[in-house]
């Protein structure tokens, strides 16, 4: 049973930074996936940036590019996300994603199997 679990939400200001981990545990192969996926109230689910540990590729929503950078660990099976140059528009809860075919597609949620809890990312002054 493939688990996740995000940690390192939390306040900060616009303008601040903030780093998000997702630790896994049970996958069957070295070849998986992570995402994290963000849910804003009112609005659909999006996946913001995805590391691939086959090919070690991270791929990024464009609301993120440039702000945020996605990292993985193949030996621990952990992910952080880099959040940078944060805004109120970013303020969500960000839950961690993961499959064991290391294809990371942002626009396709439904090939993520696993699910974390979420943690909370808020962004105010």
């Amino acid at each position: 049973q493939v688990r996740l679990k995000e940690s390192g939400g939390g306040l900060v200001q616009p303008g601040g930074s903030l780093t998000l981990s997702c630790a896994a545990s049970g996958f069957t192969s070295n070849n998986w996936a992570i995402a994290f996926v963000r849910q804003a109230p009112g609005k659909e689910r999006e996946g913001v940036a995805c590391f691939s540990s086959r090919f070690g590729e991270t791929h990024y929503a464009d609301s993120v590019k440039g702000r945020f950078t996605i990292s993985g660990n193949k030996v621990e099976n952990t992910v952080l996300l880099q959040m940078n140059n944060l805004s109120p528009e970013d303020t969500a809860v960000y839950i961690c994603a993961a499959e064991q075919y290391s294809l990371c597609v942002l626009r396709d949620l439904q090939v993520f199997d696993y699910w974390g809890q979420g943690t909370q990312v808020t962004v105010s002054s």
